[in-house]
């Protein structure tokens, strides 16, 4: 059985007056986090059934209240981004510039090149699945060649089909 929340009657007053002032559903929901397992004798499961949030968010909440009595309220940072970026978008967007000029000149390009820039100018190892990502976040897709050439004549093909020498028939079934 889990131990209980150990929740102080200064918890409880904040809690209150938390809730009294919510502005949003969260200030709300970290209020009541502390005031139902203490008025009502509920665990933190029940809590975070009632509330429609996880276990751990309930003790975060608590935490979050705890800290407030304490004097030691300090605001967290939004969840979510980048947290284990190498460089930012903006750098990333510069790294790819002289890719972005040979690509635009017509050449192909291919990972392993930039792959090796990528970690020459990180200095450490990256997975070639980086590359890959910062490509697609940078609107860049895989473009295949096409199965015929731009400039073909469809109908001149088949014209020679039909035209072509009977000896040119039997040697390409023949090899078939």
């Amino acid at each position: 059985m889990a131990r209980p929340a150990i929740i102080s009657d200064d918890m409880v007053e904040v809690a209150r007056q938390q809730v009294e002032q919510a502005a949003t559903a969260r200030q709300l929901r970290t209020g009541l986090s502390v005031i139902m397992p203490k008025v009502c004798g509920v665990t933190n499961a029940t809590t975070s059934q009632v509330l429609g949030v996880g276990v751990a968010t309930v003790v975060r909440m608590q935490k979050q209240i705890r800290d407030q009595v304490a004097g030691r309220a300090t605001e967290k940072g939004s969840w979510g981004g980048r947290r284990r970026q190498h460089l930012s978008i903006e750098e990333e967007a510069r790294f790819l510039e002289p890719w972005i000029e040979k690509a635009e000149g017509g050449g192909v390009l291919v990972v392993p090149p930039i792959h090796q820039a990528l970690e020459q100018r990180l200095g450490c190892r990256v997975a070639s699945s980086t590359v890959y990502r910062i490509l697609a976040r940078h609107g860049w897709r895989k473009v295949a060649p096409d199965t015929c050439h731009p400039k073909h004549d469809a109908g001149a093909q088949e014209e020679f089909k039909k035209n072509s020498p009977k000896r040119w028939r039997k040697l390409a079934s023949k090899t078939a």
